[in-house]
């Protein structure tokens, strides 16, 4: 299998994980808003809100992506990572025993996912340099 297909067949399973873990994780956090330490200024039509719009952004940055518009991708990636790593601001809210195991796994799999896509963005621009790379015709 070509690299680029591959990265490109990686960037989707990460994307897909995240979409999936941020969904559950912002589900839950809608509708047991009460029950998550967080700023006040957090509501439930924000939370629906932030995952529409980051969700569209990590579409768009793998859809920039296939068509080798890296920059742009890279960005939208970047930001887009935020959508998981930004769960765990839940702890600067509350001590570890006000969440419950639940809350904890929902909050660990956003990280969790939100650094893979995170880390994909930074070894694609750092490392494989796929931004410099002359264009490939994908057969």
């Amino acid at each position: 299998m070509n690299p680029e297909i591959k990265h490109q067949l990686l960037l989707k399973i990460l994307l897909m994980a995240c979409i999936v873990s941020t969904a559950i994780h912002f589900t839950d956090n809608y509708f047991y808003i009460e029950q998550y330490p967080q700023p006040d200024w957090i509501t439930p039509p924000s939370i629906y809100i932030a995952w529409i719009v980051w969700t569209v952004i990590g579409i768009t940055g793998y859809w920039l992506y296939k068509s080798r518009k890296f920059w742009f991708a890279y960005l939208c990636l970047v930001i887009y990572s935020f959508c998981g790593l930004d769960s765990l601001g839940h702890y600067f809210y509350g001590s570890m025993s006000e969440f419950s195991i639940k809350m904890h796994l929902f909050i660990v799999m956003d990280g969790l996912v939100g650094l893979a896509i995170l880390g994909f963005t930074l070894w694609s621009g750092l490392i494989l340099k796929e931004q410099f790379k002359e264009s490939q015709t994908i057969v």
